[in-house]
């Protein structure tokens, strides 16, 4: 089996990832869940919850809360908090350091968020030094019109997407395009890093502590994106290209294939270990 290649761009999640916000999505969603008599949120249907589009997320919460209330009152009473709560996200640990070594190793960097444009302005509006290493053209948000309906996370799309608005660029400045296995994924999330090995790319899967406790002993199988969270449909096929090496289109990666590394935090990042060489000398 092949080593991966040098890292040459990095894609990267957002909630829970580089902000605080998978927290309060959790405060918000216990607090209504008490005004009803129902226990907070196990991280066993969290776990299923993160990284999904809003109305996939949506119906797995509905089916296990059972509340006596429609969705739309329960979303109402929930994004009333969120209004309030979002606007104090901060970076988690080691991330601001991450973008920044990133940003001045010359490697290509795009965002791809399962959140909507209005959830994404309240969580980053008052951070904008921080997201600016993503250019505008570099943010793929969950209502992005490039992601057909039903194809967010797990499925590969967002990734795929995000990394052709880094190649698209690289084309017009006559550059050599980044392969998918040059991409490194940053998820906290296992439908996130389910999407990125579909998507042909290496990962990261830096998860809460809540969440690397539930799913001990399935680490590897995460890492591989095989945990069967994308149901795929026969002739079903992701609606951008991944690479052109002979890999099935969509698939997940292998145990032990060396494509995926469980980080327990951002801070202190292992750049040479992904071929990112430092400040000086990277001239990718």
């Amino acid at each position: 089996m092949t080593s991966p290649p040098p890292i040459r761009a990095c894609l990267f999640d957002m909630d829970g990832l580089l902000l605080d916000s998978e927290d309060k999505y959790t405060i918000c969603t216990n607090a209504v869940l008490s005004q009803y008599g129902r226990p907070n949120l196990p991280w066993s249907i969290k776990a299923q919850l993160q990284g999904r589009p809003g109305l996939q997320a949506g119906k797995i919460f509905e089916e296990w809360a059972q509340l006596p209330v429609s969705r739309d009152e329960y979303m109402k009473k929930v994004t009333e908090m969120q209004k309030k709560l979002f606007p104090e996200c901060k970076a988690l640990p080691g991330v601001e350091e991450l973008l920044k070594g990133m940003k001045e190793r010359g490697v290509e960097m795009a965002l791809a968020t399962s959140s909507h444009s209005g959830n994404f302005a309240l969580k980053t509006g008052h951070l904008g030094e921080l997201f600016s290493v993503f250019d505008e053209e570099h943010r793929v948000l969950g209502d992005d019109p490039r992601i057909p309906p039903g194809r967010g996370k797990p499925a590969p799309d967002i990734y795929l997407v995000a990394l052709e608005t880094i190649n698209a660029r690289l084309r017009k400045e006559g550059k050599k395009e980044v392969l998918p296995e040059e991409a490194l994924v940053f998820e906290d999330s296992v439908p996130g890093i389910e999407a990125g090995r579909r998507a042909g790319c290496q990962v990261v899967w830096c998860p809460h502590p809540g969440l690397l406790d539930l799913m001990k002993a399935k680490e590897d199988l995460i890492l591989a994106g095989q945990m069967g969270e994308h149901k795929e449909e026969a002739g079903e096929e992701s609606s951008v290209a991944v690479d052109g090496n002979g890999r099935r289109k969509g698939a997940p990666g292998e145990v032990g294939d060396g494509y995926g590394r469980l980080l327990k935090t951002l801070e202190d990042f292992p750049y040479e270990s992904y071929g990112i060489k430092s400040k000086q000398s990277n001239h990718l």
